[in-house]
């Protein structure tokens, strides 16, 4: 199978000289380049509160194994969540410890390489199937986030980097289990739906489904108060499964607050991205979220993102259209509005807000 390819109309340059894990290597910062600095402490205005709040929990077991009706209420249960949070975590997912802890060891083995070795993989284009960088897209960006990344396609071709050696086992190995999880997932997402599983696998092509490996890391930051991990955005795709390193840093908006995000011990957080919102013709919303940063330690993230394929034009299902609910976006090549969203700034709802038709119910 070839590997999937899209127009490389959208350059990105090398990481700067100072990524930002190399930065903060160097012992002698003692503050946040101004850069770096996207917040100011001292204004108030507009602040919205951060709360905590009980995040909806689904039992994954029960949705693949448990009785009729067991099933039948996790069902329910995962379309409220999808439709009042657009949020999730998923406990019982039978995706085994070593293999989670592991793919965390290779993800900061990589991260801790030196940026000679990691610069080879500097990407040049939104669309090479392995890109490492920081910020978000430096070529439109005003100020920098306190964040390094690695993407890797993973599927319907596998990608890996040549270092760490154990990276391309293991993340061939956990990309293979999140994925199926995402499968069984969306599942159960198109019965809360009414939809039929077959209609959606063929109507996204899910079989070609694209799926990106993705690592972040950020680093202790001497000013927290000052910057941004990641700002406000919503994720692409249909699912977005992430693993975290034990330091928590992820908040969600949720009726209009921001809500601090603690998993549960040995769980994934699930949140539905842009192209669920589009399926659902606007019944199931993806979610705002952001990365705060800290001055102690060192987080890092690992995402599952599980599209549909790159040549699939994505559109409301027909079955969710009516009088009363018209057909909310048009329709976009899944691979047109991945190139679109990662050559752009990264801001809340903005790439599916430009294929939006009608207000949102």
């Amino acid at each position: 199978m070839a590997p999937p390819t899209l127009p490389h109309s959208s350059l990105i340059p090398s990481p700067p000289p100072n990524s930002v894990k190399e930065l903060t290597d160097a012992a002698s910062l003692r503050s946040v380049p101004p850069q770096y600095a996207t917040r100011n402490p001292d204004n108030t205005i507009g602040i919205e509160p951060i709360i905590q709040e009980e995040i909806p929990t689904v039992d994954f077991s029960l949705l693949t194994e448990g009785t009729p009706e067991q099933r039948s209420q996790v069902v329910h249960h995962l379309g409220k969540a999808c439709e009042e949070w657009g949020f999730f975590m998923v406990v019982n997912h039978g995706i085994p410890e070593r293999l989670r802890e592991a793919m965390l060891d290779s993800m900061k083995e990589f991260f801790d390489q030196m940026e000679e070795e990691k610069g080879e993989y500097a990407g040049k284009h939104v669309t090479d199937p392995i890109r490492y960088g920081t910020s978000f897209n430096l070529t439109v960006e005003d100020v920098r986030y306190w964040r390094d990344y690695l993407k890797v396609f993973v599927h319907p071709v596998f990608y890996s980097p040549a270092k760490p050696p154990s990276f391309r086992e293991i993340s061939k190995e956990y990309t293979a289990c999140t994925r199926a999880m995402g499968m069984e997932l969306l599942r159960g997402i198109w019965e809360s739906l009414g939809l039929e599983e077959n209609d959606m696998t063929k109507a996204l092509d899910l079989h070609s489904c694209f799926h990106l490996l993705g690592g972040n890391i950020y680093p202790p930051c001497p000013q927290p108060e000052l910057a941004t991990g990641l700002p406000a955005h919503s994720d692409y795709g249909l699912l977005t499964i992430l693993l975290q390193n034990g330091v928590n840093g992820l908040q969600v908006k949720h009726s209009g607050n921001w809500v601090r995000v603690e998993p549960l011990p040995n769980s994934f957080l699930v949140n539905i991205g842009d192209h669920m919102e589009i399926v659902s013709n606007g019944r199931y919303k993806s979610v705002l979220h952001r990365a705060e940063v800290n001055s102690q330690s060192t987080r890092m993230s690992i995402t599952s993102a599980v599209a549909p394929s790159l040549d699939t034009i994505v559109e409301p299902a027909s079955q969710l259209v009516s009088d009363e609910h018209p057909v909310m976006f048009r329709g976009m090549r899944f691979g047109e509005f991945l190139e679109l969203q990662q050559a752009n700034r990264l801001k809340e709802k903005s790439i599916l807000d430009f294929i939006r038709l009608h207000a949102e119910w």
